[in-house]
């Protein structure tokens, strides 16, 4: 009977603490497995679209993510890209873009080449940017000219510095804040 007085005083404190929280009103934003990215790159003036695909279902677990590139880039073209992210873990798959859109100012993409691949800029849309005018990146332009190999980078921060030097335009360098998530393809022009 003693253990019993004491486990239901333990929780009627615990009930009376928990009740009486200040923050009660406002929302909890529960972190969100992101396990799939997929960039479509659509070449301006037709031709063939280019999917980026890397799905991770078990995370930080011990098997490697899978990724795909659809095809190679053509010569002298100008890409416009779309990034989305996907839960593909849970049932049913959840489509986590939009909470990346609503959630702008602590979200931003960077888009790091290697090789002779020419750079990934930003795409200028206004859905493209936060409420405070600065990118969140999940559109970006490739333009292409001769052939070239090399690697692209997406890396999704959370909480970046988007006033530190050189991150509005995509510098990563000096972004700080935390990956969410990233992906590297190998990518080919030809």
């Amino acid at each position: 009977m003693k253990n019993l007085k004491i486990t239901a005083l333990a929780l009627v404190s615990f009930l009376a603490l928990t009740s009486c929280d200040k923050d009660d009103d406002k929302p909890v934003n529960v972190l969100e497995s992101i396990t799939t990215i997929t960039a479509i790159y659509t070449p301006v003036g037709g031709g063939t679209a280019i999917t980026l695909n890397s799905k991770d279902l078990d995370g930080a677990g011990p098997n490697a993510p899978v990724v795909t590139v659809s095809g190679n880039f053509a010569l002298s073209k100008t890409y416009n890209g779309v990034v989305t992210f996907k839960n593909e873990a849970a049932n049913p798959v959840k489509d986590i873009t939009p909470e990346i859109i609503t959630e702008g100012k602590e979200h931003q993409l960077f888009y790091q080449k290697t090789g002779t691949l020419a750079s990934f800029t930003y795409g200028t849309a206004t859905t493209n940017l936060d409420s405070n005018g600065k990118p969140v990146g999940l559109q970006s332009v490739f333009v292409t000219t001769t052939a070239a190999t090399g690697t692209l980078k997406i890396t999704l921060k959370h909480k970046p510095n988007k006033s530190a030097t050189g991150v509005s335009a995509g510098d990563i360098t000096n972004a700080a804040g935390t990956s969410d998530i990233e992906a590297t393809f190998n990518v080919v022009v030809q």
